[in-house]
């Protein structure tokens, strides 16, 4: 019987985890198995690891991690999307295929098993074609923070030239952000605490940056960058109180996509502005398989890259979670196999 690594946890915390070995998993009907590549990490995870996400029950033992890239080494009865040898990336709804998210999705590395094995075993329905374009460790960047970002901008925001875009912080899905708003002619721009990290959002293409130590009105100088008009869309990556500075930096009509919670789970905004300001305020838990297919032609049509800051091996899996939990720019990412 082949066996194979997979990482486990049997009491929540990272201290706990362990890598474990276990039998290479077969395909049953409909299903295929994925000799994993790489697997990208979120703050999602380290949240999930050390107790859950909120609201969410912890079940264990489990396997954390959600974003994978990887071939397809072996195909159960009936499978007809993929062959072997096909490049593939695990989707982060497992269920969800296009329209509105049914009841009964699922999320890989939360009520799912998650991917930070050597081999998983994936429903054909939950995985789509890898980018040409792309290394697999650049691919694996894709299923959390490329299809947010994708999401919330060309799925639900419809964003177009002459626009311009706000994003909050550094993080994986507003690099994503930045690249997919500025190859839709859309101006761009950034808040942070960092200047350094300004400097490289401008190089990724950024049009102006507001270094938030030094300015904390920053929805006011955001409104000054627009002519006083205000921006078009804000990506609300804060949470908390924050949203309420995001709806006085928004224009009349605008959209804000509510997609972070780092002040804080609970947010709050006045009443009167969003009233008068008449804006469209959503929720984007990343997306759909039929639009990570769009986004995969996007990818490859437009050459866009990911931002990778530092690539560990499978046996570090420890020090990822460390490094990521220091903040980085740009993904982390976990080399699985060859």
């Amino acid at each position: 019987m082949q066996t194979m690594g997979k990482w486990v946890f049997r009491q929540a915390g990272v201290q706990h985890l362990a890598l474990e070995e276990t039998a290479v998993p077969t395909p049953g009907v409909g299903e295929i198995v994925v000799r994993v590549a790489a697997v990208a990490l979120n703050y999602r995870d380290l949240r999930f690891i050390n107790g859950g996400q909120s609201g969410t029950a912890l079940t264990l033992p489990a396997t954390p991690g959600s974003d994978l890239a990887g071939v397809v080494v072996a195909t159960g009865a009936g499978v007809t999307r993929f062959s072997e040898g096909d490049d593939v990336l695990g989707t982060f709804w497992a269920g969800w295929i296009d329209g509105e998210c049914p009841p009964e999705a699922r999320v890989l590395g939360g009520s799912l098993p998650g991917v930070l094995a050597q081999y998983v075993v994936l429903n054909e329905a939950w995985a789509v074609r890898a980018p040409r374009t792309l290394s697999a460790i650049e691919a694996s960047t894709l299923p959390c923070a490329g299809l947010t970002a994708w999401f919330a901008l060309v799925e639900k925001g419809t964003v177009h030239a002459g626009q311009t875009v706000l994003m909050q912080g550094t993080g994986g899905v507003a690099l994503f952000g930045v690249q997919l708003a500025r190859a839709h002619g859309a101006q761009v721009i950034v808040t942070s605490s960092s200047a350094a990290k300004l400097r490289r959002m401008r190089e990724l293409g950024a049009t102006h940056g507001i270094d938030r130590s030094e300015t904390p009105d920053w929805d006011r100088v955001a409104r000054e960058m627009t002519g006083g008009q205000g921006v078009d869309h804000v990506f609300e990556l804060a949470g908390g109180d924050n949203l309420g500075a995001s709806l006085r930096a928004l224009r009349q009509g605008g959209r804000i996509s509510l997609i972070g919670t780092l002040d804080g789970y609970n947010m709050s905004l006045p009443s009167i502005p969003s009233f008068i300001g008449r804006p469209t305020i959503q929720g984007i838990g990343v997306g759909h398989r039929r639009a990570f297919d769009d986004l995969v032609r996007a990818v490859d049509t437009l050459g866009l890259k990911p931002v990778v800051d530092t690539v560990y091996a499978f046996d570090q899996l420890p020090a990822a979670l460390a490094h990521l939990e220091r903040g980085a720019f740009g993904k982390v990412v976990v080399k699985v196999g060859d």
